[in-house]
C-alpha cells in the first residue's frame, strides 16, 4: 500500500509530507522540504520510482536527516515542527511498565516480520537503538527467501525497504524485548498487483509450517483494484494468495498488516490515488487483523496531553474503509450497521502519526547514517505485534486469530477490555471524503486504541 514519493504529490503540504510510502505503513521524514513552522529542513521525496511499484508504508514517512542523537519531543516540537517519541515514552503511553515489571516481556514467543531486500545493518542498527534506550539486546534471526539481491545503498527501492525493516524490527523487539525476532527477506519488491506477494507469501507459509513465529506483521499492502481481473470481477489473482493465512489459521498464528497512509483511497497502477474510496489487501482480508493509525499528544515523559486521535496530518491519513472483495465476517456481525455486507477495516488502531513520529536508528545508507523519525502505519503495525507477543505469553499459548476476541472485548467496559474507544477525527485523503471516528467501532480507528495493561491481560484471557 505504498507509493512512490515522487508520484505522491497529493498528499503533500507546503510544511512537508517528507514521507516515502514504503509498503503500508511507515512515513519517513527526508531532507529537503523545508516546514513552514522552523525553517528547518525536514523531507524531500526520494528519487522518482518506476510505476507500478508498491513501496514499504514507511515510504515517504521518514526524516532523511540523519542525527547524531534522538531529540526530546520538546525539541522536536521547537526545531522540527513536529512531534516526536521514543519506544519508552510509547511504553509509558500504553501502560506497559507494569506488565514488563511482572515478567511479561513476550519471552518465549516469536514474531516473525516480513520485507522486501532487509537491511544489512538490521543487528548492528538495533543494538545501538537498544543501547540508546536501555532495552535488553536480541539476535535477530535472518531468513532470506529467494534470491536476495546484495544491498544497493544507491537504490531507493532497497533503501526504502531497509528503513521499514529497520522500524519494524526496532519497535517490535521495543514493545516486546523478550520475544525472538525472524526478520524474512526476500527478493522481489512488493508492488501494485501481484509482483513481489507471492514470494511474501510463499516464505509465510513456509515458516508457518516450521513452526516458527506466534504473530506475524506485515507493513506493506495492495490496492484491492490493481490485482489482475478486478475490473470484470474475478478476484482469483487475491484470492489465490490467501495461503499463507489459512495455514496461520490452522496452526494458530496471528496475522497482522498495516491499514494504510493514504486514508479512505490508495495507489492505483501508476502510483496516483484513486480519487474514490479503495482498500488493501492483506489488511482487507479477513483472516488478518487490520491496524490502522492514530495521533498521540505526549510530554517529554510519554504522559497524554490530550486524548487520542485519528491519525489524518498534514503527511498522511490512517487507512480504513470497506473491502470491495471480502463479505463482511462474522465476528463484525455486531457493527453491521457500520460495515454492512463487507469486511471492514481497520480492526483496532495505534500509533502513525507523523506528527509524532518514532526514533529509529539507520547505518544502512553510509551516507545517511544516524537517528530518523519515521511515521505511519507501518509503524502501528509492528507495535502491535509486540502486544500480541505479550498476550501470548501471559496466556500460554498461541491466540491465533484475534479478531474474534477483540470484536467480544469490545461489548465490555474499557477497564475490564483495555479497549479504548477513539472519538475524533477522520480518515479523507486526496480530496475523497473519509469516515468520521464516533463512539463505538467505525471506518477510521476500528474498535479504537489500547491500555496495553488491561488489554493484553483481557486478550490473554485473565
Amino acid at each position: 500500500m505504498g507509493t512512490s514519493p515522487a508520484t505522491a504529490g497529493p498528499r503533500r503540504s507546503a510544511t512537508a509530507r517528507a514521507l516515502a510510502l514504503l509498503a503500508v505503513g511507515a512515513t519517513a521524514l527526508t531532507a529537503g522540504t523545508v516546514t513552514a513552522q522552523s525553517g528547518t529542513a525536514v523531507a524531500a521525496s526520494a528519487p522518482a520510482q518506476a510505476a507500478f511499484k508498491l513501496h514499504p508504508a514507511s515510504e515517504g514517512h521518514q526524516d532523511s536527516k540523519a542525527r547524531t542523537a534522538p531529540l526530546s519531543t520538546s525539541d522536536c516540537v521547537t526545531q522540527i515542527g513536529i512531534h516526536c517519541y521514543s519506544p519508552l515514552q510509547y511504553r509509558t503511553a500504553y501502560n506497559l511498565n507494569p506488565l514488563y515489571a511482572d515478567g511479561t516481556t513476550g519471552k518465549g514467543r516469536t514474531i516473525v516480520i516480513v520485507d522486501s531486500f532487509g537491511s544489512p545493518t538490521i543487528q548492528h542498527d538495533l543494538e545501538t537503538f537498544d543501547k540508546q534506550w536501555g532495552i535488553p539486546d536480541t539476535n535477530v534471526e535472518v531468513v532470506k527467501w529467494g534470491n536476495v539481491p546484495p544491498f544497493d545503498p544507491n537504490n531507493a527501492d532497497h533503501t526504502s525497504w531497509a528503513g521499514e525493516t529497520t522500524l519494524d524490527v526496532e519497535y517490535a523487539h521495543a514493545i516486546a524485548p523478550g520475544a525472538h525476532i525472524v526478520l524474512v527477506e526476500t527478493g522481489v519488491s512488493e508492488t501494485e498487483g501481484t509482483t513481489g506477494l507471492p514470494e511474501m507469501m510463499s516464505a509465510e507459509q513456509s515458516l508457518i509450517k516450521q513452526g516458527k513465529g506466534d504473530v506475524i506483521t506485515q507493513s506493506f499492502g495492495a490496492t484491492e483494484d490493481t490485482f489482475p481481473g478486478f475490473d470484470k470481477g474475478d478476484y482469483k489473482s487475491l484470492t489465490d494468495l490467501r495461503y499463507a493465512f489459512k495455514e496461520a489459521a490452522a496452526h494458530n498464528v496471528t496475522v497482522l498488516a498495516s491499514s494504510g497512509d493514504n486514508g479512505v483511497t490508495d495507489d492505483d497502477l501508476n502510483s496516483n490515488l484513486y480519487t474514490h474510496k479503495v482498500n488493501s489487501w492483506p489488511s482487507s482480508d479477513p483472516l488478518v487483523t487490520s491496524v490502522g493509525g492514530t495521533e498521540l499528544t505526549l510530554d517529554n515523559n510519554g504522559n497524554r496531553t490530550a486524548p487520542d486521535k485519528v491519525w489524518h496530518d498534514a503527511y498522511g491519513a490512517g487507512g480504513g474503509g470497506t473491502s470491495a472483495i471480502f463479505d463482511r465476517p462474522w465476528y463484525q456481525a455486531g457493527v453491521a450497521n457500520v460495515v454492512g455486507d463487507h469486511r471492514g477495516t481497520p480492526d483496532i488502531s495505534m500509533s502513525a502519526a507523523v506528527d509524532g513520529s518514532a526514533w529509529t536508528y539507520e547505518s544502512y545508507d553510509p551516507k545517511a547514517v544516524g537517528w530518523h523519525l519515521t511515521g505511519g502505519t507501518s509503524e502501528a503495525s509492528p507495535i502491535f505485534s509486540g502486544i500480541v507477543a505479550l498476550a501470548d505469553q501471559r496466556a500460554g499459548y498461541r491466540l491465533g486469530q484475534i479478531n474474534w476476541r477483540l470484536y467480544g472485548l469490545s461489548m465490555l467496559p474499557s477497564q475490564w477490555s483495555g479497549i479504548e474507544d477513539v472519538t475524533t477525527g477522520d480518515n479523507g485523503w486526496n480530496n475523497v471524503p473519509g469516515y468520521q471516528a464516533t463512539q463505538g467501532y467505525d471506518l477510521a480507528s476500528g474498535l479504537g486504541t489500547i491500555n496495553g495493561y488491561n488489554f493484553v491481560r483481557a486478550l490473554a484471557g485473565h
